[in-house]
Protein backbone atom coordinates (compact mmCIF):
# COMPACT_ATOMS: atom_id res chain seq x y z
CA UNK A 1 0.00 0.00 0.00
CA UNK A 2 1.35 3.93 -1.03
CA UNK A 3 2.27 6.13 1.89
CA UNK A 4 0.16 9.24 2.06
CA UNK A 5 1.81 12.45 0.46
CA UNK A 6 3.17 14.13 3.07
CA UNK A 7 2.02 17.80 3.05
CA UNK A 8 4.64 20.85 2.47
CA UNK A 9 5.35 22.46 5.23
CA UNK A 10 4.13 26.27 4.78
CA UNK A 11 6.93 28.93 3.49
CA UNK A 12 7.53 31.23 6.59
CA UNK A 13 8.52 34.31 5.87
CA UNK A 14 11.57 36.32 6.53
CA UNK A 15 9.66 38.80 8.10
CA UNK A 16 7.99 35.82 10.32
CA UNK A 17 11.14 34.16 11.00
CA UNK A 18 13.19 37.44 12.30
CA UNK A 19 9.64 38.01 14.46
CA UNK A 20 10.73 34.72 16.12
CA UNK A 21 14.45 36.01 16.99
CA UNK A 22 12.59 39.00 18.39
CA UNK A 23 14.09 40.82 15.63
CA UNK A 24 11.09 43.69 14.24
CA UNK A 25 12.35 44.47 10.45
CA UNK A 26 11.29 48.25 11.46
CA UNK A 27 14.32 48.22 13.55
CA UNK A 28 16.70 48.09 10.37
CA UNK A 29 15.66 51.58 10.03
CA UNK A 30 18.05 52.28 13.00
CA UNK A 31 20.89 51.13 11.07
CA UNK A 32 21.56 54.55 9.16
CA UNK A 33 21.94 56.24 12.76
CA UNK A 34 24.04 52.99 14.21
CA UNK A 35 26.57 53.31 11.47
CA UNK A 36 26.53 57.63 11.82
CA UNK A 37 26.97 57.03 15.48
CA UNK A 38 29.84 54.77 14.85
CA UNK A 39 31.69 56.32 12.37
CA UNK A 40 30.92 60.11 13.90
CA UNK A 41 31.09 59.63 17.88
CA UNK A 42 32.50 55.78 19.06
CA UNK A 43 34.99 55.08 16.59
CA UNK A 44 37.02 58.72 16.84
CA UNK A 45 36.97 58.35 20.92
CA UNK A 46 37.61 54.73 21.10
CA UNK A 47 40.41 55.61 18.45
CA UNK A 48 41.47 59.14 20.94
CA UNK A 49 41.16 57.00 24.03
CA UNK A 50 43.90 54.10 23.07
CA UNK A 51 46.02 57.54 21.25
CA UNK A 52 46.66 59.11 24.53
CA UNK A 53 48.10 55.84 26.10
CA UNK A 54 50.94 55.80 23.27
CA UNK A 55 52.76 59.08 23.49
CA UNK A 56 55.05 59.72 20.82
CA UNK A 57 59.04 59.47 20.88
CA UNK A 58 60.89 62.41 21.58
CA UNK A 59 57.76 64.53 23.24
CA UNK A 60 58.09 65.85 26.37
CA UNK A 61 56.08 63.85 27.96
CA UNK A 62 58.38 60.73 26.23
CA UNK A 63 61.01 62.77 27.56
CA UNK A 64 60.23 63.05 31.36
CA UNK A 65 58.31 60.21 32.02
CA UNK A 66 59.24 57.60 29.23
CA UNK A 67 56.71 55.69 27.01
CA UNK A 68 54.61 54.15 29.83
CA UNK A 69 50.75 54.69 28.89
CA UNK A 70 50.26 57.65 31.85
CA UNK A 71 53.11 59.51 30.43
CA UNK A 72 50.92 62.25 28.33
CA UNK A 73 48.41 62.30 31.76
CA UNK A 74 51.20 62.64 34.19
CA UNK A 75 52.85 65.20 32.09
CA UNK A 76 49.63 67.23 32.37
CA UNK A 77 48.66 67.18 35.55
CA UNK A 78 52.58 67.93 36.88
CA UNK A 79 52.70 71.13 34.45
CA UNK A 80 50.66 73.72 36.33
CA UNK A 81 50.76 75.51 32.64
CA UNK A 82 48.34 73.00 31.73
CA UNK A 83 46.58 71.74 35.10
CA UNK A 84 45.36 75.19 35.46
CA UNK A 85 43.13 74.93 32.21
CA UNK A 86 40.78 72.58 33.81
CA UNK A 87 39.98 75.52 36.62
CA UNK A 88 40.12 78.20 33.50
CA UNK A 89 37.48 76.92 31.72
CA UNK A 90 35.02 75.67 34.72
CA UNK A 91 35.62 79.49 35.64
CA UNK A 92 34.10 80.87 32.86
CA UNK A 93 32.16 78.39 31.80
CA UNK A 94 30.41 77.27 34.77
CA UNK A 95 28.85 80.96 35.68
CA UNK A 96 28.06 81.80 31.90
CA UNK A 97 25.83 77.68 32.35
CA UNK A 98 24.48 78.48 35.53
CA UNK A 99 23.26 83.02 34.16
CA UNK A 100 21.77 81.48 31.17
CA UNK A 101 19.79 78.96 32.95
CA UNK A 102 18.73 81.12 35.76
CA UNK A 103 17.80 84.39 33.05
CA UNK A 104 16.17 81.88 31.20
CA UNK A 105 13.67 81.29 33.45
CA UNK A 106 11.75 84.31 34.43
CA UNK A 107 11.67 85.49 30.88
CA UNK A 108 10.46 82.39 29.44
CA UNK A 109 7.61 82.22 32.14
CA UNK A 110 6.71 85.63 30.99
CA UNK A 111 6.46 84.48 27.13
CA UNK A 112 4.75 81.30 28.15
CA UNK A 113 1.21 83.08 28.44
CA UNK A 114 -0.31 85.16 25.47
CA UNK A 115 0.15 89.00 24.46
CA UNK A 116 0.85 91.25 21.63
CA UNK A 117 4.18 91.30 20.17
CA UNK A 118 4.95 87.38 21.96
CA UNK A 119 6.30 86.60 18.27
CA UNK A 120 8.53 89.53 17.67
CA UNK A 121 9.59 89.47 21.47
CA UNK A 122 10.14 85.38 20.75
CA UNK A 123 12.80 86.16 17.28
CA UNK A 124 14.62 88.97 19.32
CA UNK A 125 15.75 86.63 21.91
CA UNK A 126 16.45 83.51 19.60
CA UNK A 127 18.57 85.86 16.49
CA UNK A 128 21.67 85.43 18.76
CA UNK A 129 21.57 81.54 17.56
CA UNK A 130 21.88 82.23 13.70
CA UNK A 131 24.82 84.76 14.12
CA UNK A 132 27.83 82.29 15.58
CA UNK A 133 30.88 82.85 17.40
CA UNK A 134 32.23 84.66 15.29
CA UNK A 135 29.90 87.63 14.11
CA UNK A 136 29.21 87.99 18.04
CA UNK A 137 32.82 88.37 19.10
CA UNK A 138 33.07 90.70 16.19
CA UNK A 139 30.27 92.65 17.45
CA UNK A 140 31.31 92.65 20.87
CA UNK A 141 34.88 94.05 19.91
CA UNK A 142 32.39 96.83 17.98
CA UNK A 143 30.43 97.48 20.73
CA UNK A 144 32.35 96.72 23.62
CA UNK A 145 35.83 97.19 22.74
CA UNK A 146 38.77 99.96 23.82
CA UNK A 147 37.21 101.89 20.99
CA UNK A 148 33.49 100.58 20.13
CA UNK A 149 30.48 102.76 21.19
CA UNK A 150 29.85 101.64 24.77
CA UNK A 151 32.99 103.39 25.83
CA UNK A 152 32.71 106.17 23.55
CA UNK A 153 29.86 107.04 25.03
CA UNK A 154 30.72 107.05 28.48
CA UNK A 155 33.86 108.85 27.87
CA UNK A 156 31.75 111.98 26.26
CA UNK A 157 29.51 111.77 29.04
CA UNK A 158 32.48 111.74 31.54
CA UNK A 159 31.32 108.61 33.55
CA UNK A 160 35.33 107.49 32.92
CA UNK A 161 38.61 108.90 32.25
CA UNK A 162 39.90 106.25 30.11
CA UNK A 163 38.32 103.22 28.75
CA UNK A 164 37.01 100.55 30.00
CA UNK A 165 38.72 96.88 29.49
CA UNK A 166 35.76 94.81 28.36
CA UNK A 167 37.43 92.26 25.99
CA UNK A 168 40.36 90.71 25.21
CA UNK A 169 39.69 89.56 29.43
CA UNK A 170 37.69 87.33 31.25
CA UNK A 171 34.73 88.82 31.23
CA UNK A 172 34.52 89.22 26.73
CA UNK A 173 34.80 85.13 26.47
CA UNK A 174 31.43 85.52 29.13
CA UNK A 175 29.93 87.94 27.43
CA UNK A 176 30.28 86.10 24.27
CA UNK A 177 29.05 82.58 25.81
CA UNK A 178 26.00 84.29 27.35
CA UNK A 179 24.92 86.03 24.41
CA UNK A 180 25.06 82.72 22.31
CA UNK A 181 24.47 80.15 24.89
CA UNK A 182 21.18 82.06 26.32
CA UNK A 183 19.16 81.36 22.98
CA UNK A 184 19.26 77.81 23.41
CA UNK A 185 18.63 78.00 27.27
CA UNK A 186 15.41 79.67 26.77
CA UNK A 187 14.00 77.51 24.16
CA UNK A 188 14.47 74.27 26.92
CA UNK A 189 13.27 76.54 29.16
CA UNK A 190 10.09 77.58 27.80
CA UNK A 191 9.04 73.73 26.43
CA UNK A 192 9.78 72.40 29.98
CA UNK A 193 7.22 75.79 31.30
CA UNK A 194 4.77 74.62 28.88
CA UNK A 195 4.73 71.26 29.48
CA UNK A 196 3.01 72.62 32.92
CA UNK A 197 -0.62 72.07 33.29
CA UNK A 198 -1.55 75.91 33.71
CA UNK A 199 -4.38 74.37 35.82
CA UNK A 200 -2.35 73.53 38.43
CA UNK A 201 -1.61 76.94 39.39
CA UNK A 202 -5.26 78.10 38.80
CA UNK A 203 -6.39 75.62 41.36
CA UNK A 204 -3.64 76.81 43.86
CA UNK A 205 -5.06 80.57 42.98
CA UNK A 206 -8.32 79.53 43.89
CA UNK A 207 -7.23 78.55 47.46
CA UNK A 208 -5.45 81.71 47.67
CA UNK A 209 -1.70 81.13 46.84
CA UNK A 210 -0.20 84.41 45.38
CA UNK A 211 1.93 83.99 42.22
CA UNK A 212 5.49 83.84 44.26
CA UNK A 213 4.01 80.73 46.36
CA UNK A 214 2.71 79.17 43.03
CA UNK A 215 5.83 79.12 41.14
CA UNK A 216 7.68 78.37 44.50
CA UNK A 217 5.66 75.26 45.31
CA UNK A 218 4.45 74.11 42.01
CA UNK A 219 6.12 75.62 39.15
CA UNK A 220 9.82 75.43 40.25
CA UNK A 221 9.72 71.73 42.04
CA UNK A 222 7.98 71.15 38.31
CA UNK A 223 10.48 72.66 36.28
CA UNK A 224 13.43 71.82 38.12
CA UNK A 225 14.55 68.20 36.56
CA UNK A 226 14.24 70.25 33.13
CA UNK A 227 16.81 72.86 34.53
CA UNK A 228 18.60 70.57 35.44
CA UNK A 229 18.74 69.09 32.05
CA UNK A 230 18.99 72.58 30.72
CA UNK A 231 21.97 73.45 32.74
CA UNK A 232 23.95 70.34 31.63
CA UNK A 233 23.59 70.77 28.06
CA UNK A 234 24.20 74.85 28.52
CA UNK A 235 27.99 74.01 30.66
CA UNK A 236 28.81 71.27 28.22
CA UNK A 237 28.66 73.94 24.88
CA UNK A 238 30.64 76.66 27.34
CA UNK A 239 32.98 74.16 28.49
CA UNK A 240 34.03 73.58 24.91
CA UNK A 241 34.83 77.50 24.24
CA UNK A 242 37.57 77.62 21.64
CA UNK A 243 36.93 80.66 19.36
CA UNK A 244 35.80 83.32 22.09
CA UNK A 245 38.60 82.43 24.26
CA UNK A 246 40.73 83.74 21.44
CA UNK A 247 38.42 86.72 19.43
CA UNK A 248 37.66 88.42 22.36
CA UNK A 249 39.67 86.90 25.34
CA UNK A 250 43.78 86.22 26.26
CA UNK A 251 44.50 83.41 24.88
CA UNK A 252 47.59 83.34 26.68
CA UNK A 253 46.94 83.64 29.97
CA UNK A 254 43.34 84.66 31.51
CA UNK A 255 41.33 82.27 28.99
CA UNK A 256 43.83 79.94 28.19
CA UNK A 257 41.00 77.16 28.36
CA UNK A 258 41.86 73.36 28.01
CA UNK A 259 40.80 73.87 23.95
CA UNK A 260 43.22 75.75 23.65
CA UNK A 261 46.17 73.89 25.31
CA UNK A 262 44.53 70.91 23.28
CA UNK A 263 44.79 72.43 19.93
CA UNK A 264 48.28 73.65 20.31
CA UNK A 265 49.55 70.08 21.65
CA UNK A 266 47.66 68.90 18.55
CA UNK A 267 48.57 71.79 15.97
CA UNK A 268 51.76 73.59 17.25
CA UNK A 269 53.43 70.94 18.51
CA UNK A 270 52.40 68.26 16.21
CA UNK A 271 52.17 65.97 19.58
CA UNK A 272 48.70 64.10 18.60
CA UNK A 273 49.00 61.51 21.45
CA UNK A 274 49.09 64.60 24.19
CA UNK A 275 46.37 66.39 22.18
CA UNK A 276 44.14 63.32 22.91
CA UNK A 277 45.22 62.78 26.50
CA UNK A 278 43.71 66.48 27.09
CA UNK A 279 40.44 65.83 25.27
CA UNK A 280 39.94 62.61 27.17
CA UNK A 281 40.88 64.89 30.32
CA UNK A 282 37.84 67.20 29.30
CA UNK A 283 35.69 64.98 28.41
CA UNK A 284 35.85 63.44 31.81
CA UNK A 285 35.82 66.98 34.01
CA UNK A 286 32.09 67.43 31.44
CA UNK A 287 30.88 63.70 32.67
CA UNK A 288 31.86 64.52 36.47
CA UNK A 289 29.96 68.06 36.01
CA UNK A 290 26.78 66.55 34.22
CA UNK A 291 26.95 63.39 36.75
CA UNK A 292 27.08 64.99 40.02
CA UNK A 293 23.93 67.71 38.45
CA UNK A 294 21.69 64.37 37.91
CA UNK A 295 22.58 63.16 40.80
CA UNK A 296 21.29 66.21 42.46
CA UNK A 297 18.37 65.99 39.85
CA UNK A 298 17.35 61.85 40.91
CA UNK A 299 16.75 63.15 44.38
CA UNK A 300 14.08 66.02 43.16
CA UNK A 301 10.76 65.72 41.94
CA UNK A 302 10.64 62.94 39.45
CA UNK A 303 6.43 62.65 39.03
CA UNK A 304 4.51 63.34 36.02
CA UNK A 305 3.84 67.18 35.37
CA UNK A 306 0.52 66.19 33.84
CA UNK A 307 0.65 68.38 31.42
CA UNK A 308 0.97 68.86 27.71
CA UNK A 309 4.44 68.01 27.55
Amino acid sequence: MAAAPVAARPRISLRHRLAERGVDRTLLLLLPAVVFVVALFIYPFVYGLQLSFQPQAGSDAANKYGTGPFADYRLFFSDPYLRNTIWTTLKIGLPAALFNVLASVPIAYRMRGRFRGKRAVTTILVVPITLGTVLTAEGLLAFMGPTGWLNRILLDLGIVDHPVRLTHNYWGVVFSLVITGFPFAFLLTLSYLTGIDPTLERAAATLGAGWWQRFRHITLPLLAPGLAITFCLSFVLAFSVFPSAIMVGEPARQTRVISIAAFHAAFEQYDYSMASAIAMIMGAVELIVIGLVLGWRARLYRGATGGKG
